[in-house]
């Protein structure tokens, strides 16, 4: 067994970061605003090619301002992947709204649009009303922009691009989540680039982002004393932690590079195995490889279990056993007890790759040989 824990995403940060870190407290600024967040907003709008961006304390809470904003509540709906995290619609349920899961494509895993198209296509008809369609990047890899902006724009909903775990990815030249009506990014502890914990908002809408940022801030009033004509949010992200994105961005493009050479050690030291299966790369973008997801053939599919199945189970413990982390395929919502129920258009490709799909260790930090250990216990396991 490993002495040392191999971890499934750990964050990676050096001299930079420490040193940003450092300006911050020599300035003072020890405060949800302050330099080092104006200086994260504008690198990560340069970064994205999105003009206007909203620094906040998470990601859940950019799609909760977006979602306020988009008018989600009781008398609507939300078209989202079932195979995606709960935070991608938790915020808009809460608010009352529906959410109408959808399928993934087989080819990408990511929010097939002819699915969405037939959700948007009965909601039409029942005269329900879509604050929104959220489209998920999946463990570094866009969703099909263009198809799901088409289908949006025919139906006159609203594109959110949820980037969240997709930062360094690309879409035809596009930065991932350049496309729809505003972006959220992640910057949790074990995403591509980390703040510590942290969200953002992005937008070519101005007036949506200055709307938000309004609500961000507690809806307070530009007056000298604390005036509020409405309820906002304490959602604005810390100077210091801003300091940490500032360093982590100016290392993006080697992170990627990185992230994408380990998934290129995987596919070499597996390519012999024919139960191992890649999560495919879309022609249309590269990727950022956030995390290396490969499934098991042979694994039936999950069904109404809701649990993974035994191959992908049995070497997730079997790396476990040797102190390395993996963890299973996003469990898709309409599996979830809190989502049982919920109208789901198709579901048994996300249920298929939830069963059989295993997210491998893919830190900045890895080496070939850590690489190696993970790939020698698969085989063991699968008696390759």
């Amino acid at each position: 067994m490993r002495k040392n824990r191999l971890f499934l995403s750990p964050p990676c940060v050096g001299p930079d970061e420490r040193a940003c870190v450092a300006e911050a407290f020599d300035s003072n600024y020890i405060a949800p605003c302050g330099p080092q967040v104006d200086a994260f907003e504008r690198a990560m709008a340069e970064r994205t090619g999105i003009p206007h961006a909203l620094a906040l304390s998470s990601a859940t809470a950019a799609l909760h301002l977006l979602y306020r904003e988009l008018g989600a509540g009781p008398d609507g709906a939300v078209v989202a992947p079932t195979l995606t995290f709960v935070a991608s619609v938790a915020p808009a349920v809460q608010m009352g709204a529906e959410a109408v899961l959808v399928d993934s494509n087989e080819a990408t895993w990511t929010l097939d649009p002819e699915r969405a198209d037939d959700a948007l296509r009965t909601l039409a008809r029942e005269g329900r009303r879509v604050a929104a369609v959220v489209a998920v990047d999946l463990y570094g890899q866009c969703c099909d922009y263009d198809a799901l902006d088409a289908v949006c724009k025919r139906h006159g909903v609203p594109l959110i691009i949820d980037a969240a775990e997709a930062l360094g990815a690309t879409y035809r030249g596009r930065a991932a989540g350049a496309a729809g009506a505003a972006a959220v990014y992640s910057f949790n502890g074990n995403k591509i680039i980390t703040t510590s914990g942290g969200g953002l908002l992005a937008s070519a809408d101005a007036a949506l982002v200055a709307r938000a940022r309004h609500l961000s801030q507690q809806a307070r009033e530009d007056e000298a004393w604390y005036e509020h004509r409405t309820l906002g949010y304490n959602y604005r992200m810390s100077n210091l932690v801003a300091a940490v994105g500032v360093g982590q961005l100016r290392h993006l493009d080697d992170i990627v590079a990185k992230r994408r050479t380990i998934c290129g050690w995987y596919r070499e030291r597996l390519a012999d195995v024919p139960q191992v299966r890649f999560m495919p790369e879309a022609a249309y973008g590269a990727a950022s490889r956030w995390l290396t997801v490969v499934c098991f053939d042979g694994d039936a599919e999950s069904g109404e279990s809701g649990r993974p199945g035994d191959t992908s189970q049995r070497i997730r413990l079997a790396l476990e056993s040797e102190n390395i982390e993996a963890r299973p395929v996003w469990k898709p919502m309409h599996l979830q007890p809190v989502f049982r129920g919920a109208r789901t258009f198709g579901g048994g490709i996300a249920e298929r790759l939830f069963s059989r799909g295993l997210c491998l260790p893919s830190g900045t930090a890895m080496t070939e040989s850590d690489c190696d250990e993970v790939c020698a216990v698969i085989r063991r396991a699968l008696g390759a």
